[in-house]
This record gives structure tokens, C-alpha cells and sequence, in this order.
């Protein structure tokens, strides 16, 4: 196993990810077992498929269809440390099709759906969960809730309990950064992860948000968690580009009977 921080060039910032190599599947419920072992907010776990990789991500919860962090620390896995592959592009199969992720310079650029944000009818919980009232709420997989200012999304302090009672998968709330394009929080306690360091998924939904309301397809961005990610993204249409840098935290074996 080896934990990654991802979207980050520096050790202890980003989003850490356990990826786990495999030559074939161990049962569900041993993947499931780890997941909540690890106790971090993603581990994924990848096999030769062809001629690329068929790819699966675990919260300490649940199984996820899409994880933008966890693919970066697997690309950098076969790349960096295991040196599997000498190609500048990988293919993952996945719960969402085929992914691709490219190396461009010290980055690692992930090809992802887009899943741009529409009006929807508003789980009344949401906004007492959040303890602050956004100006806009829209939703894809996850409610996209719109604020003014940096600074609000900073100071958020959401009730977890009551925010894992929505009827969405997760919670994203954005603003205007001020040393970048879009600032972003990502919440998702009823998936066993309270705040997520940095997510790739979310911004599936943010780029093509704010690539629409900028005017602009290229955008810079940063995931104001504690821990703090930074993002690199491109508006392609019906698909978007999400680019970051990743480094090894640890490298150990795990014991399964």
C-alpha cells in the first residue's frame, strides 16, 4: 500500500489517498474492511485490465463511482514509484466509464466527466445544516451552494449531524477567490467523510459553473480545507480537465488472511 497526498507538491497538504496494487479482486467486503482500516477519506485499489487499469475507490463507508484524488495518487503510483507504465497517458475503467490521465510536466491531468450544476428543488435541511445562507443553490450528483465572498466559505461551520441527513450525496460550497479563480469546501459526513482535503469529484461540477459565469475556460483553483489543495482545471464541454501534482507519504504492506 501506498499513502499519496495528491493535489499538492508538498507533504502533509492536499488529500491523502491509499492505493493498494492488486492482481486480482479480493472480496468486496476485505476492500470495504481496509477502506475503514485506513480510515482515510479515500483508498482505491487498481488491476491490469487490457491495456490499462480497471480502478475502484472506497470511502471508509461506501464504494464511490468517481474520485478525482485517489486516480492522481495512482497515476503517480504506476508512474513515479512503481514505474509500470512509460506511456504519458493511463486509462482507468471505472464506475464512470473510461478516465484517462495524462502527464503534463510535474502534473498529473485527469480527463473527467462534466456534470454541470441545474436548478433543483432544495432539501429544506440543507441551509440550517450549512449555518449560513448561500445566495445561489444548484446540484449535480452533489448541491452546489454559491457565496459572495471567500471569507464566508472560510468561516463555514456546518452541523455534520444534520448535514448527513440531506437527500444529496455531498455538499459543495464555492466563492470568488482572491489569489485564484474559485475557492471550494467539500462535505460529505453521511459517506464517512466529514470534510474532504481536496476533491477531484466536485469539481466535475465547479469548472463548468464557473467556466460559464467567468467566461473563461482555464481556471485556477484552490480547496480552502486545513489542509489546502491546489487544482488546475480546463472547461473541454462534456468533459474536463483537472490537473495537480502528488507525493509519497508512505510505503508498507498490508496483512490479509
Amino acid at each position: 500500500m501506498y499513502q499519496i497526498d495528491a493535489f499538492t507538491g508538498e507533504l502533509f497538504r492536499g488529500n491523502p489517498a491509499a492505493i493498494c496494487p492488486l492482481e486480482k479482486w479480493l472480496p468486496d467486503e476485505t476492500l470495504q474492511a481496509i477502506a475503514a482500516e485506513n480510515n482515510i477519506s479515500e483508498t482505491a485499489y487498481y488491476i491490469p485490465n487490457g491495456n490499462g487499469y480497471h480502478l475502484r475507490w472506497f470511502t471508509p463507508g461506501v464504494e464511490v463511482d468517481l474520485c478525482g484524488h485517489a486516480t492522481v495518487a495512482a497515476a503517480h503510483v504506476i508512474w513515479s514509484i512503481r514505474g509500470e507504465s512509460q506511456s504519458n497517458r493511463l486509462s482507468f475503467q471505472s464506475k464512470s466509464g473510461e478516465l484517462t490521465v495524462e502527464r503534463d510536466g510535474d502534473l498529473l491531468a485527469l480527463d473527467f466527466p462534466s456534470r454541470p450544476p441545474g436548478e433543483v428543488s432544495v432539501d429544506p435541511r440543507l441551509v440550517e445544516a450549512l449555518g449560513a445562507k448561500p445566495k445561489q443553490i444548484l446540484a449535480a450528483r452533489d448541491y452546489l451552494c454559491v457565496f459572495d465572498s471567500e471569507e464566508e466559505v472560510l468561516a463555514l461551520k456546518p452541523n455534520m449531524d444534520k448535514l448527513a441527513a440531506i437527500d444529496r450525496f455531498a455538499a459543495i460550497v464555492t466563492a470568488p477567490g482572491k489569489n485564484c479563480d474559485f475557492v471550494s469546501r467539500f462535505f460529505a459526513p453521511a459517506k464517512g467523510v466529514p470534510e474532504d482535503p481536496v476533491t477531484g469529484s466536485s469539481h466535475c461540477t465547479l469548472i463548468p459553473y464557473w467556466s460559464k459565469r467567468l467566461g473563461k475556460t482555464k481556471l485556477h483553483a484552490r480547496q480552502v480545507s486545513r489542509r489546502g489543495g491546489e487544482l488546475f482545471c480546463e472547461d473541454r464541454g462534456d468533459r474536463v480537465k483537472i490537473a495537480g501534482k502528488a507525493v509519497k507519504f508512505l510505503e508498507g504492506f498490508i496483512e490479509v488472511n
